[in-house]
């Protein structure tokens, strides 16, 4: 049984943002970088799959991105992953979730994968429209919010977290795709000595070029911090007198006692 598993670099959000030269998205210079939250949820199941089928499946880890995001990808294999493909991208920030999905159906269609897991969203665009558009050009069955998951003999049992906090349960066969989120597992940490294995293991570099052929959109200046507000004033003193210009400042700055 072939499975894949698709991760994102994001930021840490906790960095400090702000936005490029060009206006079109953050600056990544001095940024730290992690695999993706949702995607870690994605891995671990995807790995818990893997160890319940032992040889009979073959488990790859896909990341699109510049050079940096093989961290990830090496994560990802620590946490017992077989193998990998780094689709190299230094402008992937610049293409919409329908080109990412675009990017990892053309792949996917050439190995026939029985199984596809993908995080919910990304942290930092949370356009939660890949995995299901990657599903809808391969022709997969396909569950989206999983926070529960099992398989049995080619069949999927999954529970979805639906609006109002409702549990759903949907049953797919394969071949199918699901996407993962908070609540499905606990994601393992990379022992010292599956680190190690993981340098061992091989990661195939493919040009984006090569899957995709539409250049990117043209991302005209969007992005910036908010406006700044003014600061709110703190009245100090006795109750009476503050009461007073509590009362004058409602009248000058609003309708309130107009």
């Amino acid at each position: 049984m072939k499975l894949l598993v698709c991760v994102k670099q994001v930021p840490d959000m906790e960095s400090r943002f702000k936005p490029n030269g060009q206006g079109t998205w953050f600056e990544e210079a001095d940024l730290a970088w992690r695999m993706n939250e949702y995607d870690e949820y994605a891995v671990e199941q995807a790995v818990q799959l893997r160890e319940q089928l032992g040889d009979a499946a073959e488990l790859t880890v896909l990341s699109i991105g510049p050079d940096r995001v093989v961290e990830a990808i090496k994560k990802a294999l620590a946490m017992g992953c077989d193998k990998a493909v780094h689709v190299v991208d230094d402008a992937v920030a610049g293409k919409d979730p329908w080109q990412i999905a675009a990017i990892i159906t053309a792949h996917a269609k050439g190995v026939g994968y029985d199984l596809i897991f993908t995080g919910m969203q990304s942290q930092d665009r949370g356009s939660a429209q890949v995995g299901g558009t990657v599903a809808e050009e391969l022709g997969y069955a396909c569950a989206t919010t999983l926070v529960g998951f099992t398989y049995d003999n080619g069949t999927i049992t999954a529970k979805r977290e639906l609006e109002g906090g409702i549990k759903g349960v949907a049953r797919l066969a394969t071949p199918a795709l699901v996407t993962c989120q908070l609540g499905l597992n606990t994601p393992r940490y990379p022992t010292l000595p599956n680190i190690m294995k993981a340098k061992k293991k091989e990661i195939l570099s493919i040009p984006v070029a090569d899957l995709l052929t539409v250049d990117p959109l043209a991302v005209t200046a969007s992005f910036h911090p908010p406006a700044k507000k003014g600061c709110g004033v703190i009245l100090e003193g006795d109750v009476g007198p503050m009461v007073d210009q509590l009362l004058g400042i409602l009248k000058e700055k609003t309708a309130v006692l107009r």
